[in-house]
């Protein structure tokens, strides 16, 4: 029985092996120690599902998911949740980023004994996680709720310097563009890709999809002195789908390709026709909405 001021569990003669005994109150200084005496159960019946908020820095890291011969964000998170729980949390993400880009508001769930609060959980793992990733929020979310299959959109950006000479600042998180762009030019261009369409002509050559349709919900190019930040909202991407666009709206901006040219584009479903894959560093997952409050952020 779960308790609600808190619960320890421990290892209870007669209780055969593969449940869970749970005992209280809670004693935080004794927690990790416990946590050694879990015993894993079939399900996730006797598992919290939690929801984490957090933000990277990807320079580092050879995108989120966990790859067998390179550092990732998962394996990260991952490896500082072994330690916090000392048993094996797998964590599930909205958005798989690519190696080099970055989130401010990256969405993952786990299941986790429930022993933490999610403010503890928060704290425990912005103790121990690198300066370059940090946990924003944390929640407790429904048993069956997932990060990926229940996101409605997702708002990407991406930030362009086109400034006369490159701003050192802005080097991992910036394209240097030094051509001046025209970005009446590049909105104009924008505006043929809002709505649902097939961007196959915007995925990676060799990508194999269900289907190449998706929804631009909006798409504004907006700039402040140097910088020019791109905003993207839709239902899903295709992979470099967001870089291979951008790619075609500098084309656009440099006066190569005419902003009407970017529909052609669009309806010809052809790679090569498209601007080139801009680079990773520019690119950040701002926010994943979902269904469950007004602006559609269930955190």
């Amino acid at each position: 029985m779960l308790v609600k001021s808190g619960v320890r569990i421990s290892e209870r003669p007669g209780v055969q092996a593969g449940s869970l005994f749970l005992a209280g109150p809670l004693q935080p200084k004794l927690l990790i120690g416990s946590l050694q005496r879990w015993f894993v159960v079939k399900g996730d019946s006797l598992l919290q599902n939690y929801m984490l908020i957090l933000a990277y820095d990807g320079t580092c890291y050879h995108g989120f998911q966990f790859q067998k011969n390179a550092l990732t964000v998962q394996e990260v998170l991952e490896n500082k949740l072994n330690k916090i729980y000392k048993i094996k949390i797998r964590v599930e993400v909205a958005g798989r980023t690519d190696a080099g880009v970055h989130a401010r508001g990256q969405a993952v769930n786990l299941f986790a004994p429930p022993l933490l609060t999610p403010l503890q959980l928060l704290r425990a793992l912005n103790r121990i996680l690198p300066a370059d990733i940090a946990i924003l929020k944390a929640k407790t979310v429904p048993q069956d709720f997932h990060v990926r299959r229940d996101a409605r959109a997702k708002i990407y950006t991406y930030t362009i310097d086109n400034g006369r000479i490159a701003d050192v600042f802005q080097r991992y998180y910036a394209w240097y563009v030094h051509a001046p762009l025209h970005t009446e030019a590049m909105q104009e261009g924008a505006r043929f890709l809002v709505g649902r369409h097939d961007f196959k002509a915007f995925q990676s050559a060799n990508s194999v999809v269900k289907t190449t349709v998706r929804t631009l919900f909006s798409l504004q190019v907006k700039q402040k002195n140097h910088l020019l930040t791109v905003y993207f909202k839709g239902d899903g991407f295709l992979y470099k789908m967001v870089r291979s666009i951008i790619g075609t709206l500098v084309d656009v901006g440099r006066r190569k390709i005419e902003p009407r040219e970017v529909l052609a584009i669009l309806k010809s479903r052809e790679r090569q026709r498209a601007g080139r894959t801009a680079p990773a560093k520019g690119l950040c997952l701002e926010k994943v909405l979902y269904r469950d409050s007004p602006d559609g952020d269930r955190t």
